[in-house]
């Protein structure tokens, strides 16, 4: 679990802009994309592993993976959230 003093100083890697968590809603959508075999990192690969939660930037773009309870807060690592537009 990300504790509020740690998502104080955490900040998206790109822009440096901090991040919120995300929505148990949201969280569901990306992990059904997943399932669906639909969703890929900004490096292009394909997210394979559900998600436990996410990060999101101030922009509302790019999802920041949470995965067994860390948060993976590299820039090839980041899920563009458009992804999910166009599901």
């Amino acid at each position: 679990m990300v504790t509020d003093s740690t998502l104080s100083i955490l900040r998206c890697p790109q822009d440096r802009s901090p991040v919120r968590r995300a929505e148990p809603e949201l969280v569901a959508r990306l992990n059904a994309a997943i399932a669906a075999g639909r969703l890929r990192k900004q490096s292009g690969a394909r997210v394979e592993r559900k998600l436990d939660g996410a990060l999101v930037r101030a922009a509302g773009d790019l999802a920041y993976p949470i995965v067994d309870q860390i948060p993976v807060m590299l820039s090839d690592e980041a899920i563009s959230l458009d992804q999910l537009e166009s599901a």
